[in-house]
């Protein structure tokens, strides 16, 4: 049977920081932050909508999956 990467479904108003202080509580808020950025490029790399408008400067979404580890090995 196949490791699968542990991951979660945000909650609706999840931002990088409540995911880390919810999923990473074993390390600094800043590290857990980046890390967890890092793992998921598919949701930081997407342009965050614009000020005004629902979701404002925030990526990610309740549909998105969003890995809390890094890539397993082959």
């Amino acid at each position: 049977m196949k490791t699968v990467r542990k991951s979660i479904f945000p909650e609706a108003e999840d931002t990088w920081a409540t995911i880390a202080a919810r999923e990473l509580t074993d390390i600094g808020e800043d590290e857990a932050v980046a890390k967890i950025q890092s793992w998921n490029l598919h949701v930081f790399a997407r342009r965050a909508p614009d000020d005004g408008a629902p979701r404002a400067g925030n990526p990610i979404l309740p549909s998105d999956v969003i890995f809390l580890e890094a890539p397993l090995p082959a």
